[in-house]
Order: structure tokens, then sequence, then C-alpha cells
């Protein structure tokens, strides 16, 4: 029987298992990292540590899609409001009580003095790592700190090469999102000689508008301010952002400890396949609390035993190779939409979101079924209508070339074979059947052969 072993030594920092607390409100003390360790967790990144703050009332605000609460999350609360002594004696405690759990602290200051001080501080109370917050998208950027020093490299170079020299143990930056290349911010991490990264921190947000005060959520005395967004709306921005640093000749040596969304077991190897070694949880805490943690481990276990790995290091990162720009992809792939009659419960929202928003690819029958029908030849498989069915795997993309050709649009750019003019035949859309614009205003219901001939 295959034998997991989640343990991870990331960067240096050892740790049971990869699943780590981001630093945030479920990391404010030492209690609340105590009972995560003790219901599985395998490391935490401390609330970050500075110059205490005033934080305001209320904090947080949220998307709510439909019947799932909490789909994203916007926080305006800042760093810890603790003095500092009562955090370094907590972090002392918890590593009694916890030796082989990784404890990092996650730090924010301005000056260099500040930044050597506070290195010192937390290594004499046994942290395990640092992470540099120069992600923060509110309040600490206004003070010169957070995001705005995550927005500039060369400022963000200094800051790191201020803590290589001073830090005994290892260093892991964190990285903001709200930036437009996220690879810029990386590279001069690395090249200060950082010796991680971690992202994404979360993104510059409104969620919301209050109807009746008209102050965005959440609201303090009638007035508000952008947060920053988190929960898992944001992992699709995380995973892309995640991929650009994994996939970068100059970066994916260093260690890569990834956050956003993260809340199952699938998140966590999805986030491992494209080249996180440790993850970072926080919203999914706040929602559920910190049992969650015995899901992911027991699906990462079994997904790893079903696939033969024995350690997270087998797969972490196989799904970068498969990351191409679109300009690399099989322009002679087909697939076309297949309904199984057997399944299909008769909604007809296929044929809705396939003839209102795509191609006009699926026809309902006027012989009084519901069950719709493919017109395979408008079919461009573009895959709106199996991931709008509501019935699993009634819906189903079947693949229609035979795998003998291969030609990507910068092969066929560099051959001088794509569109060069508004009219040009080689369009792919050159013989595609669109209804005349008038059937739009004609309220029976077409049946195929009428869609096809009109």
């Amino acid at each position: 029987m295959n034998k997991t072993d989640l343990s991870i030594n990331f960067a240096g920092i050892k740790s049971p298992n990869p699943f780590w607390l981001a630093s945030a409100p479920p990391t404010n003390s030492g209690y609340q990292v105590m009972k995560a360790f003790d219901a599985g967790w395998g490391g935490a990144v401390w609330k970050t540590l500075g110059v205490p703050v005033v934080n305001v009332s209320s904090r947080y605000g949220s998307t709510n899609y439909r019947d799932t609460r909490m789909a994203g999350l916007n926080n305006i609360e800042l760093i810890t409001d603790r003095p500092l002594a009562d955090n370094l004696k907590e972090i002392e405690e918890v590593k009694k009580y916890f030796p082989d759990h990784a404890v990092i602290a996650s730090l924010m200051v301005e000056s260099k003095a500040e930044w050597q001080q506070i290195i010192k501080d937390v290594e004499n109370a046994g942290a395990d790592g640092i992470e540099l917050n120069f992600g923060c998208p509110h309040g600490m950027c206004e003070r010169g700190m957070g995001s705005a020093v995550g927005q500039e490299p060369e400022v963000l170079n200094t800051i790191v090469q201020w803590v290589m020299e001073a830090s005994n143990i290892p260093v892991i930056t964190k990285l903001t999102p709200n930036i437009s290349d996220i690879r810029e911010p990386a590279l001069a991490a690395v090249s200060a000689g950082t010796d991680a990264l971690s992202l994404i921190n979360t993104i510059k947000s409104i969620v919301g508008i209050d109807l009746d005060t008209y102050a965005p959520y959440p609201v303090v005395d009638g007035k508000g301010t952008n947060g920053g967004y988190c929960g898992p709306a944001v992992k699709p921005i995380a995973l892309h952002m995640l991929k650009e640093l994994a996939g970068h000749p100059d970066i994916q040596k260093t260690p890569i400890s990834g956050i956003g969304g993260i809340e199952t077991w699938r998140d966590v190897v999805e986030f491992i396949l494209l080249g996180a070694t440790s993850v970072q949880v926080c919203t999914a805490v706040m929602h559920y609390g910190f049992g969650i943690v015995r899901e992911m481990e027991a699906g990462l276990r079994q997904f790893m035993s079903d696939k033969g790995y024995e350690t997270i290091y087998d797969f972490a990162g196989k799904a970068v190779p498969n990351v191409l720009e679109w300009k690399n992809l099989n322009l002679h792939y087909k697939v076309v939409a297949s309904i199984n009659a057997d399944k299909c419960i008769g909604c007809d929202l296929c044929h809705i979101a396939c003839d209102d928003g795509a191609h006009q690819a699926i026809a309902l029958p006027e012989n009084g079924s519901r069950i719709p029908e493919i017109i395979e030849e408008n079919c461009v498989g573009c895959n709106l209508c199996s991931l709008v069915c509501p019935v699993e795997d009634c819906i189903t993309m079947e693949r229609r070339d035979d795998g003998s050709r291969f030609e990507s649009w910068e092969e066929r750019t560099l051959a001088g074979n794509t569109p060069s003019s508004f009219n040009d035949q080689r369009g792919g859309g050159v013989g595609h059947f669109v209804p005349p614009p008038a059937d739009a205003l004609k309220t029976k219901r077409r049946d195929r052969s009428g869609i096809r001939n009109k």
C-alpha cells in the first residue's frame, strides 16, 4: 500500500504538512494558533507585526452569490493592534508546545533600523521564518507600507536586502496582486536574495454599496473605503499569478507558498500542481473554522495514494508545462457537445445559453420533447452548455478530430497563413450558420431543420 508523507521543508522551514494558516485574523493570537495546530494545521504565519495600529468597526464585507455565503470576503482590518511584547511572548509559548510546527512571523515596518530590530525580536522568540508583508492594499499602503512597497520593485528589492542582511532564519517575500505584472516584484525579491515567495495577498476592492446609506461595505459611520478581497472568488487570479512565477526560468527554483481562495483538498492539489510547495488559508477558516484541515488532509492523502505519489514534491509543478500561451494551442483540435437524453431534465438552459449567449448550436424540437438537440456543424466546442447544465455529466464534450494534425496560431503566422484583412476567407467563422437577424423577433419555437435552412 502506498504510504504518503505530507511533511515539507519549505526553504528550510520544516512542517508536518503543507497546510498553513495565512497571516490574518485566524493567527492573531497564540490561543488561535495552538488551537489550529491541535486541529491538524502544520504551520501558521502570525498576523502581521509592526507598530500597533487602531482598527475601525466594522471591518468585513462579503460577496454572497445565490446560496453561497462569502464567495468573496472584503476586509479593512489592518495589522495587529496588540503590543509586540504580547505577540512575542505568545510565539515563544506556541513553539514550546509545538516545536515541530512552523511559526512564521509576518512583519511590516518602515526604516532599516526597525526592520533589523524586529527581526532580532522574532528570532529570539523562536520564529522559524519571516514573511515580509508587501501586499496589504488598504490602510498600511497609505502609510508607505504594504502594497505601496509591493508595487515598487526597486523599493522592495532594497528592503529585502536589508532583511537578508539581518536575518538568520528563512525569509519569505509576500507579493501583492495589485500590479500589472507579478513577475516584476518577484524578480526584485529573488535578486535581493529572498529564500521564498508567497502570493497572493488580497485584491483591492469594493464588494458593494449599501442602498440606504450609499456607503461601500463594510460601512463605518456612514462611510467606507476599499478593502482587500479574498476567498473562493480570487482563486483563479491566484492560480494564474502562481503559474506566472512557477514557469519563469529565474524564479522557478525559488519555493512558493500559494495563497488565495483555498478551501478544499482539490484547491490544495491544484496549487501544488502549479508549483506551490506550501499553501496558506484564511477565509475558509474564518467561514468554517480550523476543522476544515481534516478534509484537506484526507483528500490530499487519497489523491496521492490514487496517483502513487509519496510526497508532494512528486507532483509539485506538474501542471506548469501544460500552461501555454494561446498562440501555441492546436487549432485543429475539435470537440462538440453531446447530450445524454437519459440524464436530461428538460430545463432547456443549455439552449437558452447557446442561442442567446453563444453560437446557436442547440435546437428545441417541435415534437413536444423537451430534450434539446446539438447541431454539430454549428457547434464550436465552446463548453458553455456543459458548464450551465445543472446535471453532472448530462452534457459532455466529445472529440471529433483524429489527433493527426497539429498547427498553432504561431506556426500559421510564421507560414503567412493568417487572415490579413477584415473579409479574409481564412477567418475562423467563415461558413458558420447564423440565423437571419429578423428571426430574433419570431416567438415560435424553431425546430432543428428550420434553424439551419431559413
